[in-house]
């Protein structure tokens, strides 16, 4: 697998934001100038390896892939035909972030500008994320110890507190964001179990 390196700046000496924005924009500026034809080749690796990952879970939770991150919309479709019920983030009432079930590609649609696309069903609350089995959550960077730095907004760090503690959780990822500095943190920072990239997925540290 072709890997495009990106060198991260040294951030030693910024506060944990300065720092988490410092690395976030360089990652950002790498997805930016990754090949179409990478990207593609990227998209379809993920869809076997997500699904050995996934494994026999009867209920998945994933997002809809907008803004150059790892692709998702075949991935959601292949989620479904595998036979798993399959949760995506929706906008509910007063904006709140809530989920719904995944009931096709077609039914996708943008609601708010600026979201990704979402289904059209019921709004179901946050609370219905104790019981999915896999939780596939974006990132732009991941270290060998699972900790991820996202795009900003700390919605998935809140997801992360709602999951069971038996809930399998992966970030995808780009082979180059996988790194092996120690990301910097705050206190609502919530670290996952695995990494998936493309070709492969694994417990972090060992992936």
């Amino acid at each position: 697998m072709e890997k495009h390196m990106v060198a991260l700046p040294d951030v030693t000496g910024l506060d944990v934001e300065d720092a988490k924005q410092a690395l976030r924009s360089v990652a950002r500026d790498a997805r930016k100038r990754l090949p179409v034809a990478v990207r593609k080749d990227f998209e379809a690796q993920w869809v076997p390896t997500a699904l050995d990952f996934i494994g026999d879970a009867k209920t998945v939770a994933c997002y809809v892939s907008v803004n150059n991150e790892p692709e998702t919309h075949a991935l959601c479709e292949a989620i479904a035909a595998h036979g798993c019920e399959l949760l995506l983030p929706k906008l509910g009432p007063g904006l709140s972030r809530e989920w719904a079930w995944y009931q096709g590609a077609d039914d996708l649609a943008v609601c708010a500008p600026g979201r990704p696309p979402e289904p059209s069903g019921e709004a179901i609350g946050s609370d219905i994320l104790a019981t999915v089995d896999v939780l596939i959550i974006p990132a732009t960077l991941v270290d060998r110890q699972g900790r991820r730095i996202g795009q900003g907004g700390g919605w998935y760090d809140r997801v992360l507190k709602q999951v069971s503690a038996q809930t399998r959780v992966g970030a995808m990822v780009f082979p180059e964001e996988y790194v092996d500095i120690d990301l910097p943190q705050d206190p609502m920072d919530r670290p996952v179990s695995f990494v998936i990239l493309p070709d492969r997925w694994g417990a972090c540290g060992k992936a």
